[in-house]
């Protein structure tokens, strides 16, 4: 355990010094090469977990701590460990022994009786800890203020049950690859293989327990993809036919561009701006046995990239706040700031504005976010159907809500759809 605590301890700060949680887990495993399976599961389940939970379990340390401790690293491990004995509620005298022994690893001159003493005045102390903590939206809701502030106020009588949904563990759902294998026909194999799942739509299954995809039958001969159920929503909603020309538009890491591939015979442009992150829609493409003409370039500088010729159809899934996709990420919560919202917005107009003129007459353009901030979303897209006189909104499926944002909720997370048409000159 103590080793599982230290690699999460660092991730976790990592992340408070303004990196992402999955890019240093990932530095921090190669740099443990006799690391277990069963130990990285475990490293990467608590540095998660204390993330999902970090405003509540720092609004906790701070009653025990007079100030912060010396060496960030013990304080991050404390975060760790506060994790353990209130969220996973593992055995309380474990948790506290490895956790002074991970302190040692991480730092010979590490206060032993500080960590000792500050986890075992936490158990002792846990109810009028968590009630305090609850005083500030932070502590409460384990989001920064002011994403709190800005939920309450476009969400009055939803933003408790958004935040409540950014801190629970997302499931994990499939979409099977309709030119290999039917919903069906896969639902059966797991079945086989003692792995319950549900149909959730057309092609979609979610698993009742989320494991590696290397566990999935099939998964490397591509049978099957990993994709949350809300993005499964764009294929349908921009509904390409057989022949179009279709650009997938801010690509990587390829889960559209394969289900758009697989839902119709089309001419699929993949672009992407981000050379390494192409190699992983390409990654992705070989598994399916799919092809397309991959891009690199900046969505908004056409002459990096576009030969004249127009699209049929545009799936505009533009960069953005990634605030409806917390759950699966929590270090988002903690990486963005207040200013990025209007910062994302202005580059989301830049892309639109570019995009809209490689649309051909009567085309259709899905603009899609996993956002949940209506500055991104529908602010966004009402600026932009006042710019362009030639643009038209279109209805969305019911699926996709009656305008367009999809809370984040069991089944899905948070994502937001609209389709615009191009008016025929």
């Amino acid at each position: 355990m103590r080793e599982s605590q230290r690699l999460a301890a660092l991730a976790v700060c990592r992340v408070l010094e303004g990196r992402s949680l999955q890019d240093e887990l990932k530095l921090l495993f190669q740099g443990a090469p006799g690391l277990r399976s069963q130990q990285r599961a475990a490293a990467q389940d608590l540095a998660y977990g204390a993330l999902r939970f970090l405003g509540t379990l720092r609004a906790v340390l701070e009653q025990l701590m007079r100030s912060p401790p010396r060496d960030p690293r013990i304080g991050c491990l404390l975060l760790v460990a506060l994790y353990q004995l209130q969220y996973r509620h593992s055995v309380p005298h474990a948790v506290v022994n490895e956790a002074v022994a991970a302190a040692v690893h991480l730092n010979p001159h590490a206060p032993k009786a500080l960590v000792n003493g500050l986890l075992r005045n936490f158990l002792r102390q846990r109810a009028e800890l968590l009630s305090r903590a609850a005083d500030s939206p932070e502590g409460r809701y384990s989001h920064p203020d002011w994403w709190v502030a800005r939920l309450r106020q476009e969400y009055p009588l939803q933003y408790e049950d958004i935040l409540d949904q950014g801190n629970q563990r997302p499931p994990m759902t499939l979409r099977v690859n309709r030119r290999r294998a039917t919903r069906d026909g896969y639902l059966a194999m797991l079945a086989g293989e003692g792995m319950e799942a549900r149909p959730v739509g057309d092609v979609a299954l979610m698993l009742a327990r989320p494991l590696p995809v290397e566990r999935l039958p099939g998964f490397c001969a591509g049978l099957v993809s990993v994709q949350d159920l809300g993005a499964q929503w764009a294929v349908p909603l921009l509904r390409p036919k057989d022949g179009q020309r279709v650009l997938d538009a801010c690509a990587a890491p390829g889960g559209k561009t394969a289900h758009l591939l697989e839902s119709a015979d089309i001419d699929c442009v993949a672009l992407d701006s981000d050379s390494g992150r192409l190699d992983r829609v390409r990654e992705n493409l070989d598994r399916l046995g799919l092809q397309a003409n991959l891009q690199c370039g900046d969505a908004a500088a056409l002459d990096q990239w576009w030969d004249g010729k127009p699209f049929d159809r545009v799936l505009a899934d533009v960069p953005c706040s990634s605030s409806g996709v917390v759950r699966r990420h929590p270090d988002i919560k903690w990486l963005r700031r207040d200013e990025d919202i209007g910062r994302y917005a202005r580059r989301q107009r830049h892309i639109l504005d570019a995009l809209w003129r490689t649309l051909a007459s009567d085309g259709k353009l899905l603009y899609a976010t996993c956002s949940v901030f209506p500055e991104e979303n529908r602010l966004q897209v009402a600026s932009f159907l006042e710019r362009h006189p030639d643009a038209q909104s279109l209805s969305l499926d019911a699926v996709a809500g009656t305008d367009g944002q999809l809370l984040p909720g069991p089944t899905h997370d948070g994502f937001f759809y609209a389709l615009l048409g191009k008016r025929t000159a």
